[in-house]
């Protein structure tokens, strides 16, 4: 398994320096590669007997000219230009592959960081060992033993920070699960998640308590003139403002999914159109506020980890509007309503409470063999992929049988 380990670093001004120079070395490649990519495309594209971009041809082209027309590119490490253009290559294959947009140029300022493989950095206990510039201090170790695949160094306002990749199988850092069953999880707006068993997690809702200072802040820069040391000063205090922002949200969100991962194995949650609600005015930002995509992301890793199952419920599943004690589904329950009776049984529900418990049930159902991120739709009482009476909406069509065991399956 590959794990990232992202760990600040404690540069001094001369290191700091040399790290904004590579940062500077890699986006000047990045860009360079890119005008050449479409250049060489229109090129080939009006005469086919010209051969066609690639990021291969481009890091040759790269080093064979750049001792010559870019001589300060030899000042930092040779990965910073040449990953960067890899990084590039990529870029367009996710392209093709329908999965991201086309590459933009790169801005100075905006994710600013480059890349070492795997033989070109050394760990040694809290410290890193960056080419052509010599050993910087990290505020902690590697935390991951195995094989260290590479090093990605990036700034967030105006601090720095090394992601370093490792393969490896030895878990044995993490706490052992308790192991306490199946659980349902309802994300929300008001409490960041809502649990089958009653208990409410309120989110710490980074944005919404400093975004007072947001504002002043963003005022003030917009007020400064441009170019000038008043508003680069500005400029950082609000980058490092929005940086604690996310740092608190991340913090979050990582103690509530390992504690989600260490005490059950088995969890619920719903396949929300994130993208959707975010086109909601009134909730958009209270819903960024909270992070619904990252809770699901880190659940997903985090479960895998533990040998745990994250099941996906249908996004049709009606889990707020479905009586968990008898079943019975109302018509319509507008977001407002917060508590109802049930019509047919006379049950109280509190809205959240009810819909993970039933939740709940679909991580029941699919503990007997659904494989994790299988949507319920997909799933039955007895068996993965065959036809069966799931909560989720009915397919058209029946879907394949799946190999009966427990597996991770990214979304």
């Amino acid at each position: 398994m590959l794990i990232a380990h992202n760990i600040a670093l404690d540069p001094n001004n001369v290191q700091a320096t040399y790290l904004k120079k590579a940062c500077g070395v890699a986006r000047f490649a990045y860009n360079w590669a890119l005008a050449k990519w479409k250049h060489q495309y229109e090129a080939h594209k009006a005469d086919p007997s010209l051969p066609g971009p690639s990021e291969a041809a481009l890091r040759r082209q790269l080093n064979a000219i750049k001792r010559k027309e870019f001589p300060w590119m030899l000042e930092v490490t040779k990965c910073a230009p040449q990953m960067a253009i890899i990084q590039l290559g990529e870029a367009f294959q996710n392209f093709f592959a329908g999965r991201a947009c086309y590459p933009q140029f790169r801005r100075k300022g905006v994710h600013d960081g480059f890349t070492l493989t795997n033989d070109q950095f050394r760990i040694n206990g809290s410290r890193i060992r960056i080419p052509n510039l010599g050993w910087v201090r990290m505020r902690e170790s590697l935390r991951f033993a195995g094989k260290i695949m590479s090093a990605t160094i990036s700034r967030v306002a105006n601090r720095w920070f090394v992601s370093i990749t490792v393969d490896t199988e030895d878990l044995s850092h993490l706490p052992k699960a308790e192991n306490q069953g199946a659980v349902g999880v309802d994300l929300g707006v008001s409490a960041l998640a809502t649990l089958s068993t009653g208990e409410r997690i309120a989110g710490p809702k980074p944005h919404t308590a400093l975004l007072n200072r947001v504002r002043r802040l963003s005022r003030s820069l917009s007020r400064k003139q441009k170019g000038s040391a008043n508003r680069a000063k500005t400029k950082a205090r609000l980058a490092r403002l929005h940086a604690r922002i996310a740092h608190i949200r991340q913090d979050a969100l990582h103690k509530l999914t390992s504690d989600l991962t260490r005490r059950f194995h088995t969890i619920a949650i719903e396949d929300l159109n994130v993208r959707g609600m975010m086109k909601n005015r009134h909730l958009a930002r209270s819903m960024a506020d909270m992070g619904f995509f990252e809770f699901r992301r880190q659940l997903g890793y985090k479960a895998a980890m533990r040998g745990g199952v994250v099941v996906v419920a249908d996004r049709f599943f009606a889990s707020s509007k479905t009586c968990s004690a008898c079943g019975h589904k109302l018509d319509d329950l507008p977001l407002s309503v917060r508590e109802w009776t049930c019509p047919q049984c006379g049950a109280v529900h509190d809205r959240d409470i009810n819909a993970a418990i039933n939740l709940k049930k679909v991580a029941e159902r699919s503990a007997g063999g659904c494989q994790p991120f299988q949507r319920q739709a997909d799933c039955s009482a007895t068996a993965c992929g065959e036809e069966g009476a799931g909560l989720g909406r009915k397919l058209k069509t029946k879907p394949a049988s799946v190999k009966q065991e427990v597996s991770f399956v990214p979304v």
